[in-house]
């Protein structure tokens, strides 16, 4: 039986991550930063686990308590929306933090785990602002697209090793919680020479043509978990994969 650790695991996509790979019979290693049980179901194949993915000693404690794991999915993350401009510089910091430097940190910790088994997956989530990049969230898609250039050298640095190393980009999803991991106000974020420029942006943001579903990305996940082949990208809900059709 197989066993997955699933990062930022309290909500949104990475809770329903959890819940789909229990339904398919893994072992589940949901780590939360403020550990709650209660949002998941019992199961004797999950365990919650404290992590913070911007502590190196609590990623070695995490893993320590966790013992072998065969995937990987570093799903932690926070959002930002607003004019770069009036973007505090230490929450863009933050952001990198957690998004880039913290799954960084996630990869580099497990990797000497996956070389002395011999195999392993690591599933790295960013977003379809990579395909397309969006108004008003230039940190967040920057923070991002970090990610998707270090999963795409890093899966032919692995490959001799039995390594995988995906990448799962999750389309817009007005119901996840993106603006509400912010720890500003987005209305501090839109100065007055903004107005007029991000009042349609947010009314386009409201209603969507196309919208992702949680479900969408775990099963996105899922796939990139048990995916042999030499496919690196895996778009998740209908507007991420027209996006990347089009590009």
């Amino acid at each position: 039986m197989k066993t997955v650790m699933i990062t930022g695991s309290s909500s949104g996509y990475g809770l329903e991550t959890a819940r789909h790979f229990l339904a398919q019979g893994w072992n589940v290693i949901a780590t939360m930063r403020k550990p709650d049980a209660e949002v998941l179901p019992r199961s004797e194949r999950l365990r919650v686990v404290a992590l913070d993915v911007t502590d190196e000693q609590s990623i070695a404690a995490a893993l320590e308590a966790s013992g072998p794991i065969d995937v990987l999915v570093n799903n932690a993350g926070i959002g930002v929306v607003g004019a770069f401009e009036a973007t505090p510089m230490s929450h863009i910091r933050k952001v990198f933090d957690t998004n880039t430097f913290g799954a960084m940190a996630m990869t580099q910790a497990v990797l000497p785990l996956f070389r002395e088994q011999n195999s392993g997956v690591v599933v790295n989530v960013t977003s379809s602002a990579t395909l397309a990049p969006m108004p008003l969230a230039a940190a967040y898609t920057a923070s991002k697209m970090a990610i998707e250039g270090f999963t795409g050298s890093l899966a032919h640095e692995l490959a001799a090793f039995n390594i995988r190393v995906k990448l799962v980009e999750p389309g817009y999803a007005p119901t996840t919680r993106f603006s509400h991991n912010s720890a500003l106000n987005i209305d501090d974020l839109i100065p007055p020479a903004y107005q007029s420029f991000a009042q349609p942006i947010f009314a386009a943001y409201a209603k969507p043509a196309l919208t992702t579903k949680e479900s969408d990305v775990a099963e996105a996940v899922w796939a990139a978990a048990n995916d042999v082949s030499g496919q690196l990208r895996f778009p998740a809900g209908p507007d991420a994969v027209e996006l990347a059709k089009a590009g």
